[in-house]
């Protein structure tokens, strides 16, 4: 059943519709157009005899006469003998005055073919084909065409037709076996030739699934053979780049799991090796296990939401919310830890946006880019948000006029646990995925988010998600 799915085998069928069928319908109109044609010419010779024969007839006075003629009498054994055929001629009183068989002369012929002769005084002509003959019915009429004299009834054998037709029809069921074995050979070596460049591709693609091959594959035979490399190649280096993520991605949570707990069990063999601690430094050891644990707490509980953003998106729960009102409670919320350093949130004037979106899922992500605002900046600064929308999207600008992303760094900060500048690392708190999360959200609004730095002037996050949510 697998083979009948394959390329090789839709290709020697295609040989077959283009090569066989076309061959069985030639032969099949050849036999077919010699067999009308020689009954049309059959017809058409034994016709114009008949019509010699009753003129004949007329001139010698036959039926008028004595119903004896030597003329009549040799045309019609000759035209018999040509044609392997049979002829009566039956008189106005239904009499068979002549039959060459000699069969039924003398009798009387009542068939239907000789009343309706008589009746309409129009010659019939019938074709057995499977009795293979030849009936002509034709009036025998007066010279002035006032009166019928008889008729002459004329049965010639096709039997030589039929031979000949079923020698064409021999002919092309050979012609046909020939043609359906080059066919089929030269098909099964053609097919092989062509689909040879596949297989290459199919070893290939093997050999880099079984770890054999570490390399981009490259099979250039034809153009399509070559999209497919280009397209596996393509999904080779992202599986390769997501491999290369996904290692990063555990060392670095290890790193970051690790640390915390690290910090803590030094600190806790500290107190274990010393006697007699004073509460006073028995209680700033705590108060450091505890900032630690709160610091493992925050890196998990990033962690889970990274977990709940990477699943499908059937679980996102959309309704029509207002966007202003949303962005405008992100901010109240982020207020009291921008007033600790002076930062002032900047809210735009904007126009009523309502849009279909998931309110926990989006108002993180805003929360997120906010929050990175106030956090890489400069005392005294800014955080400036605006709202804007279209007829199919609404546009979120998360400006500030602090720290700054590097160029170099731009395209790596939605990476997961990736912190940016390391001078800053260490002195602002974090978990590098904020940014992650944030992107993953507004993904899974069928938005996009892009940034724009200069270092020392400020960052520029633009978000773009579209009103109606589309499946």
């Amino acid at each position: 059943m697998k083979y009948f799915r394959s390329l090789r085998f839709r290709i020697m069928l295609m040989l077959v519709l283009i090569g066989i069928i076309p061959t069985i319908a030639a032969s099949w109109l050849i036999t077919q157009s010699y067999r009308e044609r020689a009954v049309s010419i059959r017809i058409s010779n034994v016709k114009n005899q008949c019509d010699v024969i009753t003129r004949s007839i007329i001139s010698e006075e036959y039926l008028t006469g004595e119903g004896q003629s030597d003329v009549i009498d040799n045309q019609l054994s000759m035209l018999s003998n040509i044609f392997s055929g049979r002829l009566l001629i039956i008189d106005s009183s239904f009499r068979v005055v002549k039959d060459t068989y000699d069969l039924d002369t003398g009798r009387t012929s009542v068939s239907r073919e000789v009343i309706s002769c008589f009746e309409t005084g129009s010659s019939a002509t019938f074709y057995d084909n499977r009795n293979a003959y030849i009936e002509f019915t034709v009036p025998i009429m007066e010279t002035d065409g006032q009166r019928i004299l008889g008729v002459l009834i004329a049965s010639v054998s096709t039997n030589e037709i039929q031979q000949t037709a079923r020698h064409l029809e021999n002919q092309g069921i050979f012609v046909v076996v020939m043609v359906s074995i080059f066919v089929l050979v030269g098909g099964f070596f053609l097919a092989n030739l062509l689909v040879k460049p596949f297989t290459k591709v199919t070893r290939a693609i093997e050999d880099v699934t079984d770890g054999y091959e570490d390399k981009a594959i490259s099979v250039p035979t034809y153009i399509e053979t070559e999209q497919i490399t280009d397209a596996f190649n393509q999904m080779l280096s992202r599986v390769r780049a997501l491999d290369n993520s996904r290692q990063e991605f555990v060392s670095n949570v290890s790193h970051e799991l690790k640390t915390p707990l690290t910090s803590m069990k030094v600190l806790a063999d500290s107190l274990n090796g010393q006697e007699n601690v004073p509460i006073e430094l028995y209680q700033e050891f705590m108060s450091d296990i505890t900032q630690e644990i709160d610091r493992e707490n925050n890196i998990i509980t990033d962690l889970l939401t990274m977990v709940r953003m990477d699943r499908k998106a059937a679980e996102m729960n959309f309704e029509e919310r207002e966007i202003g009102e949303l962005l405008e409670q992100v901010m109240k919320r982020l207020r009291p830890i921008a007033d600790k350093r002076g930062i002032e949130l900047i809210m735009d004037p904007y126009q009523p946006v309502l849009a279909e979106v998931d309110m926990t899922k989006l108002s993180l992500a805003f929360s997120n880019l906010i929050e990175n605002g106030i956090k890489y900046n400069v005392d005294e600064g800014y955080v400036r948000v605006s709202l804007k929308n279209d007829n199919k999207y609404f546009y979120v600008s998360v400006a500030d006029g602090g720290l700054g992303i590097p160029e170099d760094q731009i395209e790596h900060i939605f990476e997961r646990f990736y912190r940016g500048d390391k001078s800053h690392s260490t002195t602002i708190e974090g978990t590098g995925l904020g940014l992650a999360i944030t992107r993953s959200a507004i993904v899974l609004h069928r938005g996009i988010v892009k940034v724009s730095s200069k270092v020392g002037a400020g960052t520029t996050f633009m978000v773009r998600i579209p009103l109606v949510h589309e499946e």
